[in-house]
């Protein structure tokens, strides 16, 4: 796409309540500013939606000019400086409604989770968040959405009740199990290809509090750690949702001290039964090895949180995942020989999360969620910061490719890093990947939604 004149981009200014943005813009870095800062964005055009209405009119409006449209609530998933694009800021759209009664949420596309779990608290409810409440919740639930009760609900896609979408060609639609029933499949689990969600719905849990936090150990108790785990989880009940990590911690003023510039094992735990069936559950783990620190207790659902203890503040950061269908032995090993505590490598975060369960099982309305048949997901993360820009992303690859003896089908796609469409195309069978491109092909067939986790054209 040719620079959009200044007359044009007034027209679309005219069109919408919110603000439109040229490159020029000096307001522009603030309105575009990501949570990965790997990448900086910059689109030809930024519209900061305040409804469906400016959204539709933007899609439109670009529809016009011939070009692609982006969209951004937190930045989470900046896989590309998105070009050329017209990038539609959601982070407006902040309205969170909870019905106590039906057990239900409606937000709009801007929404933090963590809006969503001050809200529901009062009603003793919780959503499906993930790991961070500071994660958006359309683009985390349209990924799939995994989180800290993800073996007892499954999939925060799983428990979508509508959605409202803006489509390539700017109509406003509801879209839910009756009214485009394909169209609902492909939008749970196959992510932004197919238009803009501005709204959604969905069930909220009756759960109000849980036994949870986390563990950490010393990094020379690694093996030791890995191996009880890979055996411990078989022992768990649905109720139970765990994680374990090996971190690279910076010595950063900010974290406490028997953690700064440390290499340790943080074990999450997260089980929704009492704190004594908890306690005796993670008993096994807790005799592992010694602690350096143990967080674990009786929490309230609001400070879900303090479980995985995610960053808050942007950073630079490249990340691949893949799935694992089994974790013997000699895969334990050979996770430990490429990012052990032995080994120099610049990873900041090399984490199993343990699958099963309800994830493992189809949704009461069945959705396009990728990777449901595998037993844990593998996650690696690196910073993109100096000299290490250049070697991450395969650094990072090299983690995936070391553990292929062992992968499943394909990754979560929320945990899949940046990927090409046909890298992405290949996390689904080949029936769901024809439905997914069939239903690709009558929404956006010129390919106008073509950023972040595309499906091939």
């Amino acid at each position: 796409m040719s620079t959009p004149t200044t007359g044009r981009v007034h027209a679309l200014a005219a069109r919408v309540r919110g603000p439109v943005l040229d490159a020029t813009d000096p307001r522009l870095p603030a309105e575009v500013a990501a949570f990965n800062t790997t990448h900086t964005a910059r689109p030809a055009v930024v519209v900061g939606a305040t409804d469906a209405a400016d959204v539709a009119a933007a899609v439109h409006w670009a529809g016009e000019q011939g070009t692609s449209v982006s969209v951004q609530s937190t930045g989470h998933g900046l896989m590309s400086d998105l070009a050329g694009s017209v990038l539609v800021s959601t982070r407006r759209m902040a309205e969170v409604t909870v019905d106590p009664v039906a057990r239900t949420a409606r937000v709009g596309a801007g929404v933090r989770w963590g809006r969503v779990i001050e809200a529901a608290a009062p009603h003793g409810l919780a959503p499906l968040n993930g790991s961070s409440s500071h994660v958006g919740v359309v683009g985390y639930t349209l990924g799939g959405g995994l989180g800290p009760m993800a073996r007892r609900y499954g999939f925060a896609a799983d428990h979508v009740r509508a959605v409202e979408l803006v489509t390539a060609a700017g109509g406003i639609r509801r879209v839910g199990a009756t009214s485009d029933p394909e169209l609902f499949w492909a939008l749970r689990g196959g992510k932004g290809n197919f238009g803009i969600v501005t709204a959604m719905e969905f069930d909220l849990m009756p759960v109000a509090r849980l036994y949870g936090g986390g563990i950490f150990f010393p990094g020379d108790a690694a093996a030791e750690l890995l191996h009880t785990y890979r055996t411990w989880v078989d022992t768990l009940p649905e109720e139970t949702t765990t994680s374990i990590a090996l971190l690279r911690l910076p010595p950063l003023p900010e974290l406490p001290e028997p953690l700064r510039g440390r290499f340790v094992v943080h074990l999450r735990f997260a089980h929704l039964g009492s704190a004594d069936e908890g306690a005796a559950l993670l008993a096994p783990m807790r005799a592992a090895a010694p602690a350096v620190m143990d967080l674990v207790a009786e929490m309230p659902y609001a400070a879900v949180d303090s479980i995985h203890m995610d960053p808050t503040d942007p950073m630079p950061t490249w990340e691949r995942g893949t799935t694992l269908r089994e974790l013997p032995a000699a895969a334990v090993d050979e996770l430990l020989a490429i990012a052990g505590p032995d080994v120099e490598v610049p990873l900041i975060m090399v984490e199993l999360r343990h699958l099963g369960g309800a994830v493992g099982r189809p949704a009461r309305v069945p959705d396009a969620v990728a990777g449901r048949g595998a037993a844990f997901t593998l996650f690696a993360l690196g910073p993109m910061a100096g000299p290490l820009a250049e070697t991450m992303p395969a650094i990072t690859q090299s983690v995936v490719d070391r553990m292929a003896p062992w992968a499943a089908r394909g990754a979560l796609l929320n945990f899949l890093g940046a990927a090409g469409p046909d890298r992405v195309a290949r996390l689904w069978d080949d029936t769901d990947r024809a439905r997914l491109l069939a239903v690709k092909e009558r929404l956006d067939p010129t390919g106008v939604f073509r950023h972040g986790h595309a499906l091939p054209m």
